[in-house]
């Protein structure tokens, strides 16, 4: 069995590409290799990439005695734990995603738009006038607030900006280049990266076992709906909750997917929008902010690539992939394709104003089952985001030319952050809902 071609330099370069230049090294691997082919990066293995649409249905409806993604996703262990839905796969995976589901529900969103509005228009309100600044912190600010109100359910008071303190050094430490080197990921190393990491992690997850114990002697439990406490009252089939543990490590899987990635698509929606003419205003008429939500993640999807695991020969572009080996949907280069969206390289969120997007052909969320289960969450809170600050500031981007792609870990990134120049601050306006355009 012999998998696709790829390039020939070694595991250490390749490597040192994906991590420097991601995307060229994805275009020309793409340009001289095809639909598919085979990279090999040190300490982790070859991955097969793949960017046909029809070869991602295949791989996204495989059964998962053939395909799994928990443990393609074993990188993220270290930050998100065993137990998070990200890492499991088969019946204990499915028992997580129905538990976690329901507070995700379209209907619930309308609850969560006014909270974010008021977050947003404090972060704009802390903005300079004429100066220039970087949107990609505030954009941060903003997802990380709505995760401590809507999803921890902690109100404003010296302890959650104490919690809000070690989250963020938590995140600061966790997205260096470094995070991508398992060799330098060691447990037994007492100082050094991974070591800072550690101490960082440790202490948020204290911070949030105090959490759940204070909130499993609530007596008003029932009676509140932040997404953490709708979780300590969910069941399984068997009746059975989830243990703090899982808490645990969901909670932590929610402020890694709901922070870091939301924050970035945020920052590259402004990017693109204050470099395209007549765009940025319009961003205020809801049908036109989702259609620029929907083009920002086809255009810079914040993760490039998802994972599966082969348990058993599977067939990819004419090649039987075997057991033991990695593929890797790649989502940059699937929503390049000029046959899917003519000239791909261009920032046009009209492409998705009469259109709804391929089902594998725009893939920022994953497909399948292992779909993101937050993905009308964030798409929601994007539209909220981007609708507020639209109404409220006339901003102007720093520097004419756009904006380079620098790794944040495992997300690609504004290079400069996403600068930008507040012209005018406006009054605030009163919102409406969105929750009915949430897909």
């Amino acid at each position: 069995m012999s998998l696709p071609p790829g390039p020939r330099m070694p595991a250490a370069v390749q490597t040192l590409n994906w991590i420097v230049r991601p995307e060229a090294f994805m275009r020309e691997s793409a340009a001289l290799y095809g639909e598919a082919f085979t990279v090999r990066l040190a300490q982790i293995g070859r991955l097969v990439f793949v960017w046909d649409p029809d070869e991602l249905k295949r791989i996204f409806t495989a059964d998962r005695g053939v395909l799994r993604a928990g443990e393609a996703n074993f990188t993220l262990e270290p930050v998100l734990g065993e137990h998070s839905v990200l890492l499991l796969d088969g019946a204990e995976h499915l028992r997580q995603r129905k538990l976690m589901l329901p507070p995700f529900h379209g209907e619930r969103l309308v609850r969560y738009e006014e909270l974010m509005r008021g977050i947003t228009d404090r972060v704009i309100d802390s903005w300079p006038i004429g100066r220039p600044f970087r949107l990609q912190p505030s954009m941060q600010d903003i997802t990380l607030d709505v995760i401590l109100r809507v999803i921890f359910g902690l109100e404003e008071s010296a302890r959650t900006e104490d919690v809000r303190r070690l989250l963020k050094r938590m995140m600061h430490v966790s997205t260096r280049p470094w995070a991508l080197v398992p060799v330098l990921r060691d447990d037994r190393w007492p100082v050094g990266p991974y070591a800072t990491f550690r101490r960082a992690r440790d202490k948020v997850d204290a911070a949030i076992y105090r959490l759940i114990a204070e909130r499993r002697r609530d007596p008003d439990l029932e009676e509140r709906d932040d997404i953490l406490s709708m979780l300590m009252l969910a069941r399984d089939e068997d009746g059975q909750p989830m243990t703090d543990v899982e808490l645990r490590d969901e909670l932590m899987t929610l402020l890694l997917a709901g922070h870091e990635t939301t924050a970035t698509a945020l920052a590259w929606a402004f990017e693109r929008l204050l470099h395209t003419a007549g765009s940025f205003e319009r961003v205020r008429d809801e049908r036109y902010a989702d259609a620029v939500v929907k083009e920002t993640l086809r255009l810079r999807p914040p993760i490039p690539i998802v994972g599966r695991h082969v348990v058993e020969p599977f067939e990819v572009d004419g090649y039987e992939i075997p057991r033991g080996e990695f593929l890797a949907p790649c989502v940059y280069l699937t929503h390049r394709r000029p046959d899917l969206y003519p000239e791909p390289d261009e920032f046009r969120p009209e492409r998705f104003l009469d259109r709804s997007p391929d089902t594998y052909g725009w893939i920022p969320f994953g497909g399948g089952i292992r779909r993101c289960l937050g993905a009308s969450f964030a798409m929601f809170e994007m539209k909220v985001v981007l609708g507020a600050v639209a109404s409220r500031a006339v901003l102007e981007p720093e520097r004419a030319e756009a904006e380079p792609t620098r790794r944040r870990a495992i997300v690609l990134a504004p290079g400069r952050g996403a600068r930008a120049v507040l012209m005018e601050r406006r009054e605030r306006e009163p919102s409406g809902p969105l929750a009915t355009a949430a897909a």
